[in-house]
């Protein structure tokens, strides 16, 4: 497997995502920060358009057949209501961007993807925020290498 695809890869993984994969295609691969840093950020913002895209569709498949799903799924939403009623718009915004911005163990892409679906962040904005958080986090995670 060619160095390159290996990055993407790893950057896309729940757990490493792109705090191991720039250090990986520099330290490891010796790809230049630049290569490093698009095939991360690109690799880590596909499985998290993927959750934002499908996670609505799928719980709404799920609940439909299933009174295990169902209740499930609304008693996350409904409990999720509760807790975040004093969030405006702002406020959920920046709690995705945030989750998705900052890279520290488990909190990143994957997690920020989560939040979004669960404080339901209307798709267009949550791909933007994840993008964007996405975008910030690598750069963090560069400057970091580059350090380090």
């Amino acid at each position: 497997m060619s160095p390159e695809l290996t990055v993407f890869l790893v950057a896309m993984s729940p757990v490493v995502e792109l705090r191991g994969a720039i250090p990986l295609a520099v330290n490891v691969y010796h790809l230049s920060y630049a290569l490093g840093y698009f095939l991360s950020v690109s690799g880590n913002f596909i499985p998290l358009a993927g959750i934002v895209i499908l996670a609505r569709p799928i719980s709404r498949f799920l609940s439909a057949r299933s009174s295990f799903f169902e209740r499930f799924f609304a008693g996350l939403f409904s409990q999720t209501e509760r807790k975040t009623q004093k969030l405006n718009r702002l406020g959920r915004d920046l709690t995705v961007f945030t989750l998705t911005a900052l890279p520290i163990p488990f909190i990143g892409g994957w997690t920020g993807a989560l939040a979004a679906f669960v404080l339901e962040v209307p798709r267009k904005r949550a791909l933007l925020l994840l993008a964007g958080g996405v975008a910030l986090a690598g750069a963090i995670v560069t400057a970091l290498t580059l350090v380090f």
